[in-house]
């Protein structure tokens, strides 16, 4: 079948032989939870020997119960007991793993009409912050199992239940996780959930699990009237497939059809045609087949030729795969036929089916949760904060708002834990919490000094301290940022606390600073108006002066020199270099960064360091480039990011390029460009101007999406409403706005113009600065890059030409705003896709006299 990835023959690795050998039959890794044993219980299940532990270290809620009596003799001791959640609608293990294990993570529910009322219940799983299934009890006495495998991105799992209103109260009996070797359950597709696992050998009632299989996989049998079954007592070498692994006792039986002319058939309904299923086959040839006998057939699926022929090894295991099945409807059936030369039937010992979870809600920032659960912990919080704290949205913690954005994990916005029985410090914790706007503390007990780092969350727009017990002097950055209203800070009924810039006259300094009143802002000031007047000025220069001298101490994310050299591999593999210094490849784990060096003879490289970490650590969006953290230690200093497969822009639109970038791809790249400026300038307050935007700046990933970089000489614009600020001129000749470069204003309109020379540069292909002196006239085809052979729409071409020119105006006022170019590029791009779907080949080559002499050649410094 065209397009059909056929079956893989799975072989093993001297890793997985190793692994085999060493932990054939031993738990390492094994996690085996009894939900509902007392605390600090233990024991060791008698038919598996699997040793268990009681739950009560990873769940805070939920009671203890026991099923009847009379049912404990027929059900294994992990199911006797189940954990209960008649309070709250979702509640959570936290359970820690090792990340990037591939696990089989498997949760038993068994009613046992553990509360003696007899209702069934129903309710819903998940894993983390996804839907992962439905607890459906249909008989108390049957126990349900969800079976997934899963590679968890993080050190831990939450595995969460969640009461559907009025279907019954939430249980679970056991929960157990256990590792597999790499290789032998990966999918690029996403979890696999178990639909099926199937002993087709078997002639009794008996599933098998550890210590049969190593894995612990439970090995059900699967029974078919046409079929007779086969078996040996010989050893089955499982060294042969030591990937996979199965069970020895479930591969020495295989089933074959009783008409040894007829096919051995499989079939199963699937609920959504959609659904992608993994089916996975294991053979063992069982038979000390005579000289003249033979055993060879293929597999058809729905009844076309799928793969084969296949001959089974005697007393070796061979896996054989297919990653995924073709999508063929509601109903799947596996036919496998004898091939012509064949003097036997097939056979197969054992199969496997899953179908797979897609887990598409993202997980709340990993700095956001650490802070929050160490918050948490400082202070005792008893509320059911439990699993993910911002996702799913509608199981968001009690007292907390996050940003919710498709592209990016969510983020804690606003904690209010008023009224909370807080004591002691405020935790500096909440320091961690970068993208907090909103932090209410008040009618609690805390006391010390109002801490310095809150002065650091620079997008907090309101802070309540309120009755507390706080003592010493409010941080004057907060104060001016409260002053210059663009922070609502409460602080009053806190007796021994200084509220005025001046604390030596604390009781009648004292400032009540900012109530809200009917959607009003009031301020009441009791202190002598020419004293608050007199300060004011130099309070500002006290904050600009504190912004600074900041510390990169109190940033998180440092790596020390040592751990640079490791993840860079001693530096051997270089990116590129600048005048900051060399970008070096590096790992992470299992993720790829750029490691950017200050180069020790760079003159203004340290501060252009201090500025793009303090940016970078603020400000998040999909279109600037990730910072993953930074390494200061002595003259060593250095800037990890996330790595950006497809290098900068400048480099794709270089003659040296082999691979020319298409029109819409050009687009693309122009609007997620712009984009990343329109957040710069309207997304953060206050704005901040890039002040160096040109096409190498601009880097592409793999899905050659752009992203903004060097943050080196941008400028955070003052909060007081001054629509320029004078500073010496930087950036680079060619993208210079004429404007700033002559009178030393620099504005938003500056990194407006600096694109439109890059949008001109993605047009033409032409650099920066142009050395010709000719003037160019002509139709659209002497514009664009001639590297496009005219493979474009004509329209949506002039409509980018119009956007870059008003970019270029050389006066600063009649230029777009970026949220004006993002539009009319969005616009641009939807033009070019609709007329491409329509397949108008028919582009218009309207003619039109354009001076690129004057018009296309920005000034250089």
């Amino acid at each position: 079948m065209e397009g059909f990835q056929p079956f893989i023959f799975a072989f093993p690795s001297v890793l997985s032989l190793i692994l085999l050998l060493v932990h054939a039959q031993d738990q390492s890794g094994f996690i085996s939870i009894d939900c509902g044993l007392p605390a600090d219980s233990t024991y060791k299940e008698p038919t598996t020997s699997l040793d268990y532990i009681s739950d009560a270290n990873f769940i805070d809620t939920g009671i203890s119960r026991s099923v009847v009596s009379e049912l404990k003799a027929t059900i294994p001791q992990p199911l006797w007991n189940v954990r209960s959640f008649p309070q709250g609608v979702r509640n959570c293990y936290t359970i820690k793993i090792t990340r990037g294990t591939i696990y089989l993570i498997r949760g038993t529910f068994l009613y046992g009409n553990y509360d003696g009322e007899g209702n069934l219940p129903e309710f819903d799983l998940y894993l983390g912050t996804n839907m992962w299934d439905t607890v459906k009890v249909e008989n108390a006495s049957d126990s349900i199992i969800k079976e997934l495998i899963h590679v968890p991105s993080r050190n831990y799992i939450h595995i969460c239940l969640v009461n559907r209103t009025g279907r019954g109260t939430p249980f679970i009996s056991a929960i157990e996780f256990r590792p597999l070797n790499n290789g032998s359950y990966e999918t690029k597709y996403g979890s696999l959930a178990l639909f099926l696992r199937a002993d087709t050998g078997s002639t009794g009632n008996q599933s098998y699990r550890y210590p049969d299989d190593a894995r612990d996989r439970i090995w059900t049998p699967y029974n078919r009237n046409e079929w007779k079954y086969l078996s040996t007592d010989q050893h089955i070498n499982r060294i042969s497939q030591a990937d996979y692994q199965p069970a020895s006792v479930v591969m020495s039986t295989a089933a074959t059809p009783i008409n040894e002319s007829a096919p051995m058939e499989l079939y199963w309904q699937a609920d959504n045609p959609n659904t992608k299923f993994f089916f996975k086959m294991h053979f063992t040839e069982v038979v000390k087949l005579e000289p003249n006998q033979s055993r060879s057939f293929t597999t058809l699926l729905n009844g076309e030729y799928w793969d084969g022929p296949y001959v089974p090894g005697y007393l070796s295991i061979r896996t054989v795969y297919s990653d995924p099945l073709p999508p063929v409807g509601s109903t799947y059936n596996i036919s496998m036929f004898k091939e012509e030369n064949s003097t036997l039937p097939p056979i197969l010992n054992a199969f496997e089916i899953y179908f797979v979870k897609d887990f598409l809600q993202p997980e709340t920032e990993r700095a956001d949760v650490d802070a929050i659960r160490k918050i948490k912990s400082t202070y005792g919080i008893k509320r059911n904060w439990q699993g993910d704290p911002c996702a799913p949205k509608k199981y968001l913690w009690e007292g907390l708002d996050c940003s919710y954005d498709a592209d990016n994990a969510p983020r804690i916005t606003s904690l209010n834990l008023s009224s909370s029985g807080l004591t002691g410090e405020i935790s500096a914790d909440t320091s961690n919490l970068l993208m907090l706007q909103s932090l209410d503390l008040s009618n609690n007990s805390l006391t010390g000094s109002v801490p310095n780092f809150l002065s650091k969350l620079t997008n907090l727009t309101v802070l309540n301290l309120k009755r507390n017990e706080f003592t010493g002097s409010i941080p004057r950055e907060l104060i001016a940022r409260s002053d210059n209203g663009l922070l609502l800070l409460s602080v009053g009924e806190n007796p021994d606390l200084c509220g005025s810039r001046s604390c030596k006259k604390k009781k009648n300094n004292i400032v009540i600073p900012i109530a809200s009143v009917g959607g009003g802002l009031l301020v009441f000031a009791f202190t002598v108006v020419a004293i608050f007047w007199g300060i004011r000025m130099r309070t500002k220069r006290d904050a600009e002066s504190n912004k600074q001298n900041v510390t990169l101490e109190s940033l998180q994310r440092q790596f020390t020199y040592s751990e640079i050299l490791r993840i860079t591999n001693n530096f051997e593999r270089i990116l590129g270099k600048g005048g900051f210094g060399t970008v070096y490849y590096g790992y992470i784990d299992d993720t790829q960064v750029a490691v950017k060096m200050l180069s020790h003879s760079s003159v203004q490289g340290y501060q252009q360091f201090q500025s793009e970490v303090r940016l970078l650590m603020r400000v998040h969006h999909r279109n600037l480039t990730t910072l993953v953290g930074y390494c200061y230690e002595g003259t060593n200093m250095g800037l990890v990011y996330e790595y950006m497969a497809k290098g900068d822009l400048e480099a794709h639109l270089s003659d040296g390029n082999a691979k020319t970038l298409t029109w819409e791809d050009r687009l693309r790249i122009a609007t997620n460009a712009a984009q990343g400026l329109e957040y710069l300038h309207c997304g953060c307050k206050p704005p901040i101007v890039h002040r160096d935007v040109k096409t190498t700046n601009i880097l592409l990933n793999e899905n050659l999406q752009a992203k903004l970089a060097d943050f080196g000489l941008s400028k955070i614009f003052p909060s007081d409403g001054d629509t320029h600020v004078s500073t010496v001129v930087a950036g680079t000749p060619g993208y210079l706005d004429p404007e700033y470069y002559i009178t030393n204003w620099l504005t938003e309109k500056s990194d407006v113009y600096s694109f439109g020379v890059v949008l001109l540069k993605i047009i033409t292909g032409r650099p920066a600065i142009e050395r010709s002196e000719a003037r160019t006239h002509g139709d659209i085809k002497n514009i664009v890059d001639p590297r496009l052979h005219g493979n474009f729409n004509s329209n949506s071409v002039w409509r980018a030409v119009e956007i870059a020119m008003g970019c270029v105006s050389p006066t600063a006022a009649k230029r777009p705003t970026m949220s004006e170019v993002v539009a009319d590029l969005k616009e641009c791009m939807a033009t070019e896709l609709a007329l491409a779907n329509e397949g108008d080949s028919n582009k218009s080559m309207e003619m039109v006299n354009l001076d690129l002499t004057t018009e296309l050649n920005p000034l250089a410094r």
